[in-house]
């Protein structure tokens, strides 16, 4: 089973979930934002850890974050394939012994392009996209490569796109995730409304082909850890 760890009511599964039922892999999402207990690691596939529009350092206001650091430090112990996607990939750093900084001056806001490194090149998760490749992006903080990380991915904003730690275990500060309804929801949350939509429409077949492949390379890659 996979497990979907949800942070922020606002910040849904979206496409991952489609192609979770196409990939005919059983899967749960878990509001942790609500108290939902986190399972053992262990017995899970693979786990996707979603953003959020708290930030890791936010455990007072939000004390589930500390809940779901845990739950990934556990999830390393167990080498349980899992993917941090941006709040989750700075949990996910954070929980490495990365840092997370906040604010950060590598924010980011809209569509974005990203270059996959030489080492990222080389990486599964990144197998079949082009580089540079078009993401969405809505950031304030940024995280580091953890200890025992490996960069695989950089932008001109933000350095630190996306990392690997030993095992079928990644961060990406960007989010491939997203759909129309997401992008529209989170234009709201702003005032004056932002129009992040408009750009996320011109640009959603390169952003769908890239997205699509690299959570499916994951959800590949973590059937197969879990069944070798």
């Amino acid at each position: 089973m996979f497990l979907i760890v949800q942070n922020d009511p606002l910040c849904p599964a979206g496409g991952l979930l489609h192609l979770l039922k196409e990939s005919g892999s059983p899967y749960r999402c878990l509001a942790a934002y609500a108290g939902e207990p986190l399972p053992d690691p262990a017995s899970c596939t693979g786990i996707v850890v979603l953003g959020g529009e708290m930030g890791v350092h936010d455990t007072a206001d939000h004390p589930h974050l500390a809940l779901v650091i845990d739950f990934i430090r556990a999830a390393l112990t167990t080498r349980t394939p899992l993917l941090g996607i941006c709040l989750g990939g700075q949990l996910l750093s954070h929980a490495a012994g990365g840092v997370v900084s906040s604010p950060s001056p590598h924010r980011e806001m809209g569509i974005c392009r990203v270059d996959v490194i030489a080492e990222g090149s080389s990486d599964p998760l990144f197998a079949g996209i082009p580089n540079p490749f078009v993401t969405f992006q809505l950031h304030s903080d940024s995280f580091t490569v953890p200890p025992g990380g490996t960069l695989l991915a950089s932008s001109g904003a933000c350095p630190a796109q996306a990392f690997r730690l030993p095992g079928c275990v990644y961060g990406v500060q960007f989010h491939p995730e997203v759909d129309r309804a997401i992008v529209d929801a989170w234009d709201g949350l702003f005032s004056p409304r932002a129009d992040y939509l408009s750009g996320f429409i011109a640009a959603e077949t390169e952003f769908n082909a890239a997205s699509r492949a690299i959570l499916a390379n994951f959800i590949s890659l973590a059937t197969g850890a879990r069944l070798s």
